[in-house]
Formats: C-alpha cells, structure tokens, sequence
C-alpha cells in the first residue's frame, strides 16, 4: 500500500518516539559524556593533568567567602575547596562559569583531638565520606578529590596515612574517573618516605608555603620525591615566618609588597617546575589570620586588592584595564612597623602614608586602629576578629592623620585602608604598644 493507515501511523510514530528518547537518553547518561575524566599524563612540559584527553593547566585559587563569579573573570579556571560543605552549590556554580574543582574532603586533624588508633571513629569517617563522595562523584565540574588538609602539621601518629589511603581507595572503587591527593604543609623526605609506604594509593602530592615556596624546588629535591605535584596554597608571607615585634606582635607587609611577592613567586616556583602541574592560590575571599588583612586577596566589602592584579596578569598574561592603589611608604611618628613603636596612653600622634594610582583615580583614605589579636591558632584554624577601638581620630588628612592613643595600655594595631573607587583597597598596618 502507498500509505499506511492512520492506527499503524499512530503506532509507528509511538515507536519512533520512543527509539529516539531512548537513544538521547542513552547518548546523555553517557558517563563520558557527564563526567569530566581526569588523569595524570608525561609532557614535553613536564607532568600536566588532561581532562576528557585534554591538557589543563591549573590556574586556581582557594576560595573563602569571595565571588566566583568575579574570580572567574580574572581568568582562573578552577577552585579549590578544604570541604564537602554546599559542595553540590560549589560544583553546580562552577559548571556555570566554565570552572573545574578540586573538592576538599575535611578528616579529622590529631591536633583537634582525633585519634586515628580509635578504629571505631577511623571507619566512622570513612563511611560519612563515602556517602558524600557518593553524591558528588559525577558532577560535571568535578576534577580532582583533596583528602584532608596539612594531615602532617603537629601530627604524631602515622596512621593517618593508612586512613587517608583508605579513604582514596573508597574514592577509587566507586568513583575510577577522578584524581585523589593529600595537601601536605611543605615537603620534607620523612612526609613523602611516610605516604608512599602508608598511602601508595594516592594519585599524587600537594603541598602548600607562603615564603617557603621561594625554595621549593630545593625542598622538593631534598625530600626525594619525583612525582607529579600541586601547589594547592601559596600566597603572601606567613605570619609564622617573618620578624615580631619585643612584645611578640608579627610585622605584616603591605599589599604591594605582597602583590610583587605573589609574582615573584609564582615565576620563580610554580610555572618553572616540571612537576607543577598548576596551583591554587591562598586566599580568594577574606578572613582572620593575627589581622584581617594578612592572607586574603579581596577585602570584606569586596574590593580587591594589588595580588588580584597580580594574579590577572599571571592568568591572563594581561594587567586589568583598571589597577589597585600602590603602598610607598607608611609610618607613625616617622617611625615603621619594625622600630617598636611605643606610644604614652591618651597622648595626641600622627601617622602618614605615601601612595599613588596607575591609573591616576582619586583615593580616599580610612584610618583604624584595632587591638592586637592574642589568638595562637594555627594551620588556618578560626580566629576571632579583634576589637576596633572607636572615637581615636580627632582630625583626618586624607594621606596624614592624628589620633588619640588608647587610654588602656596594651597592643594595639594602626590601619590604614586606601580606596581608588573601582573596587580597589591597598591596606597597610603597623604594630603599637600603648604605655601609661
């Protein structure tokens, strides 16, 4: 017959229908389709990570409380968490903006009281990161699993490695198309002799420095250890590693100083090494470490500070169309940071500060003065903001200020915050003791 009836028609379209949504179906659950594949391969480069087959060089940062939106546009393609916390949110955000993450895993730290001889809590852990892995494990934006976070900072028992190795090959058994790694604080031969007797299953070594990176490559050849690495945090210079003050107040650089640190070594001591595979750098967003200035890339409002354009430039191989304010010179009483500077309570001082623009915006100058934090955290451990003390400046000028000491002896901090009005903050401080 030249042409079917109409019921036949009806039933072969039903069919026809059903063939297809099967097929695009099918053709969508593809796992190679959905999930990005991650591994390791050799290059003339050196090692480099592909996904799906394709070589990826990580730009990154980790990230805080900072827009990804805005990260993104500065040219980074990936992000680093230390958590699986609103990791959907994380992932789904970054799958938007083109960008792939490293998802932290948190594990218990000894320095936090966990007891890896407890094998009770050891499989209990195992078994809540299993259920998140879990539901994870095939997002689009997923590149690579970070186990735990500087397990070997003050940590005494070595069967942590065993756990972080039993935790990478759970990963490995349900999940086979994603890289697992451990982020150590620095590298040293005993650490690296440690894991590849304890934790083989690791696909790699990440590790993390702030003025150490300028060594890395001799570090990294001192500890043995040839493999394919990250460096998952670096940024401005610890306060743990630079000079304090008599009554113990560390001496913080300024965001320019930071900014020319940035560059320098990132060129000296990530894109040079062969086995650097790309880094993350420390920190896009803010938060309190000793002040609430030292590490963060961004301030509280947002604003960004002169490491942002350095990082621009790093990404992108081009500086922003507008740049952040530059810090020359800052001092109290013609006095800086490391001269000890101690002042009479209640007494009447100046302070002045010397910047300039690029871009030759007008700057508009905040001064604050904050009581020294007398928090001993460490390894990046929740620290609380230390108090502003309010009603000390009787006269402002802009690029010079008088205030009031405070009347309560103690130490104390002199802020001085210069905003451009395009989103840009330079910030520089300078420790103070308040005396009767």
């Amino acid at each position: 017959m030249k042409y079917l009836n109409q019921q036949n028609r009806y039933i072969l379209l039903f069919l026809l229908l059903i063939t297809l949504s099967s097929f695009y179906t099918n053709e969508k659950m593809k796992p190679s389709d959905v999930i990005t594949k991650s591994e390791i391969r050799m290059t003339e480069q050196g090692y480099r990570i592909f996904l799906n087959g394709e070589p990826f060089y990580v730009k990154g940062a980790g990230v805080a409380n900072g827009s990804l939106e805005v990260l993104a546009s500065h040219g980074a393609n990936a992000i680093r968490t230390w958590s699986m916390d609103n990791g959907k949110a994380v992932l789904d955000e970054a799958e938007r903006l083109g960008m792939k993450v490293m998802m932290g895993i948190w594990v218990g730290l000894e320095r936090h009281g966990f007891d890896y001889n407890n094998e009770k809590a050891v499989k209990q852990q195992l078994e809540r990161i299993r259920k998140r892995v879990l539901e994870l494990k095939d997002h689009p934006a997923l590149m690579i699993w970070g186990i735990g976070n500087e397990m070997n900072l003050q940590s005494q028992n070595p069967k942590v490695w065993n756990a972080v190795n039993e935790i990478s090959e759970m990963i490995h058994k349900i999940d086979p198309h994603h890289l697992t790694t451990t982020s150590l604080s620095g590298i040293d031969k005993k650490d690296v002799n440690l894991i590849a007797e304890r934790a083989p299953d690791l696909d790699f070594i990440s590790v993390q420095m702030y003025a150490a990176i300028e060594i890395l490559p001799k570090l990294v050849k001192k500890s043995g250890y040839k493999g394919p690495m990250l460096v998952t945090e670096w940024g401005a210079t610890g306060y743990w590693e630079v000079e304090n003050t008599q009554w113990g107040a560390p001496l913080e650089n300024n965001s320019s100083v930071k900014a020319d640190g940035y560059l320098r070594r990132y060129r000296k001591s990530i894109e040079s090494q062969s086995q650097v595979m790309g880094s993350f750098a420390f920190l896009w967003g803010q938060k309190q470490e000793r002040t609430p200035t030292w590490f963060g890339m961004l301030m509280p409002d947002g604003n960004e500070t002169e490491s942002v354009d350095v990082m621009h430039y790093i990404w992108t191989g081009e500086w922003p169309k507008n740049r952040s304010p530059r810090l020359q010179d800052f001092a109290l009483e013609g006095q800086r940071a490391p001269d000890n500077i101690k002042l009479k309570a209640g007494h009447l001082y100046a302070a002045q500060v010397k910047s300039s623009d690029p871009d030759n915006d007008h700057l508009t100058y905040r001064w604050e003065i904050m009581k020294e934090s007398t928090s001993k955290k460490t390894g990046g451990d929740a620290e609380y903001i230390p108090e502003v003390i309010k009603d000390l400046f009787p006269e402002n000028r802009d690029r010079g200020a008088t205030f009031k000491a405070p009347t309560e002896p103690g130490a104390y901090r002199l802020f001085i915050y210069i905003d451009d009005g395009n989103n840009h903050t330079a910030h520089a401080n300078i420790p103070f003791l308040v005396e009767n």
